[in-house]
């Protein structure tokens, strides 16, 4: 098994790597505030799959809903 991690803070780019089946190892909060979340990626598929998020209607959706969530808070 090859130990190819692929690391991120962003939540939504996380939620779509594990919709694509990507197998989450690790979430947690740093001290800093900041998300961290680890993906086995043995694969080396992550970076193609974040592409492809940008380029996706999960993406819209993503930001449709912070724009929402600024209206009400």
């Amino acid at each position: 098994m090859s130990d190819k991690r692929y690391i991120t803070s962003d939540i939504a780019i996380s939620a779509y790597l594990m919709l694509k089946g990507l197998k989450l190892l690790s979430a947690t909060k740093e001290a800093s505030g900041k998300f961290r979340f680890e993906f086995e990626d043995s694969q080396g598929v992550a970076q193609g799959l974040v592409v492809e998020y940008i380029s996706s209607d999960f993406c819209a959706f993503d930001t449709h809903l912070k724009n929402l969530k600024k209206l009400l808070y």
